[in-house]
């Protein structure tokens, strides 16, 4: 038996899975990112404590999937943009303290594809990526049948990349690709192109209702983020060469109006032999995927993983 925490700039989650893949509980609370890292642990532990109590059998581990920058092998978390105030916490040795368990830590985009390619869609490939496109941005790399981490631990880092001269601030900069294909980043661009209709506070829903009954203003936002978005994937698509793109988060939730249009956009600027090679999918595992991903650190660092 496996703890696992999918900790999110948005909800933290508490899984209790086996080392098939099978998950047998999962409760989440609220992050409240505002309350700073300490109230935050505290009632994480105490929700996997809460959820290691239901388990009936003996735990093996705890893993933990987080978005980076983090140092994955030592567990230190190098303030997330959607984590203020995690700034180098040694959450490995904190949780290690907690609850007298091996942990296991990674970065959310390397858990995702990890995720995907144990039991989802990326099953049998050899060359995979998975996009986090929640709170933030983030990628995982799967090459070559492996995740591949690069030289300091920041492979997959993709929100970080500048795509436009200008747009919604994320990431520690304008333009950023997690500024437009990242929940938070959407719900800016709104903001920024119509401060008349949509406040500061906007939340992506909002913005994809009013396009879904057919606002001129909420599409023209769909179009300006898929236009870089469709940018991004072909750059990820030509210098990776993938088999899939499978998408996490708004990639599931409003495919239609973000992510077919980027596909257009993918496909004119993308090498021919790189997109007609390339599926771009959402998730198999669906709004679960973050449960699976939960469990991931473990499975793949750890050794745990059993096959069914």
């Amino acid at each position: 038996m496996i703890l696992g925490f999918d900790i999110g700039g948005t909800k933290c989650a508490a899984i209790l899975g086996t080392g098939t893949g099978e998950i047998r509980l999962r409760k989440e609370i609220p992050t409240r990112t505002a309350r700073g890292f300490q109230q935050v642990f505290n009632d994480l532990c105490a929700l996997g404590r809460e959820v290691a109590a239901d388990s009936g059998e003996p735990l093996e581990a705890l893993s933990v999937s987080i978005g980076g920058p983090l140092d994955v092998l030592r567990g230190i978390i190098l303030s997330p943009p959607n984590l203020p105030g995690w700034d180098r916490i040694p959450l490995k040795t904190l949780l290690e303290k907690e609850f007298a368990l091996p942990v296991f830590i990674e970065h959310d985009g390397n858990a995702g594809a990890l995720a995907e390619w144990m039991f989802g869609a990326g099953k049998g490939m050899k060359n995979l990526l998975f996009l986090t496109m929640g709170t933030g941005f983030g990628a995982g790399l799967i090459l070559d049948g492996r995740l591949y981490r690069g030289t300091s631990d920041v492979a997959g880092e993709a929100g970080h990349v500048r795509i436009a001269e200008d747009g919604p601030p994320c990431y520690g900069k304008a333009g950023s690709l997690e500024g437009y294909a990242s929940g938070t980043g959407i719900a800016r661009l709104a903001h920024m192109l119509h401060p008349q209709l949509w406040g500061e506070d906007v939340a992506l829903r909002e913005v994809a209702e009013q396009a879904r009954i057919g606002s001129d203003e909420a599409r023209q936002v769909f179009e300006a983020a898929a236009l870089r978005f469709g940018r991004g994937l072909a750059m990820l698509m030509d210098i990776l060469n993938p088999q899939c793109i499978v998408l996490g988060g708004i990639g599931m939730r409003v495919y239609e109006l973000l992510v077919t249009p980027a596909l257009r956009v993918a496909q004119a600027e993308a090498l021919p032999q790189a997109w007609d090679v390339c599926q771009v999918v959402p998730a198999a595992l669906g709004e679960a995927i973050g449960d699976y991903a939960a469990l991931c650190a473990a499975l793949d660092q750890g050794g745990m993983l059993k096959r069914s």
